[in-house]
């Protein structure tokens, strides 16, 4: 190989063991081990992430970006905002019932377990997803909803907003604790987030036809 294909098999390596001994072990991972399932030395970590936590993080992104990816090919362009909100609510009640959607939940409560013992991380996790939230902001901004034209800032709220909702009611619905919570359910419940913009204050709208 290259040296530029063999850096990538080595990343690819590290974000793979990372996600395995990472969800297994929280905030005790070793980079011994992860270094060790992926066939490198432990100087691979540093030199291609910087630190253990720019590996975490790193992993984060490559878990989730795939997800915004099959999220921005269901909600189409000619699409209002309640269309565009149903679709990414009947997606992500979807992806609770896809093979490794239990891996998923169990990857999302160590990862707040690790936050909580380390600050630092805490705050580049919460940057990492943030970033990964733009893709849902950007989805929603621009689009009509009762003649009006969503603008940036409410789109960010409301994608801030379904995101809570659907981690709390896919944690329920992974674990058995929300058996009535089909697809419907959760496009019902993502359409009436979308609804209250409706009642937003419109004095700080750019143009007439903005929601504020």
């Amino acid at each position: 190989m290259t040296r530029a294909e063999t850096k990538e098999r080595n990343r690819r390596a590290l974000l793979d063991a990372a996600f395995g001994v990472v969800s297994r072990d929280g905030y005790r991972a070793k980079l011994e081990e992860i270094a060790a399932r992926a066939e490198v030395t432990t100087g691979a970590i540093y030199s291609l992430f910087g630190s253990k936590n720019g590996l975490v993080v790193a992993m984060i992104t490559d878990y989730l970006s795939p997800h915004y990816t099959e999220i921005e090919q269901a909600i189409t362009a000619e699409m209002d905002l309640l269309g565009a909100v149903e679709a990414f609510a009947r997606y992500y009640r979807r992806s609770c019932d896809a093979p490794d959607a239990l891996s998923g939940l169990t990857l999302q409560i160590t990862l707040l377990d690790m936050a909580v013992h380390d600050p630092d991380l805490g705050t580049q996790l919460a940057e990492s997803i943030r970033a990964q939230e733009h893709h849902l902001t950007a989805l929603f901004t621009g689009r009509s909803h009762n003649a009006h034209t969503v603008t940036p800032a409410q789109a960010q709220r409301l994608a801030t907003a379904l995101r809570a909702l659907f981690v709390g009611l896919s944690q329920g619905v992974i674990l058995g604790l929300a058996p009535d919570a089909d697809e419907q359910y959760f496009a019902d419940a993502a359409r009436a987030l979308a609804a209250g913009l409706d009642h937003a204050d419109h004095s700080n709208s750019s143009t007439p036809q903005e929601l504020s």
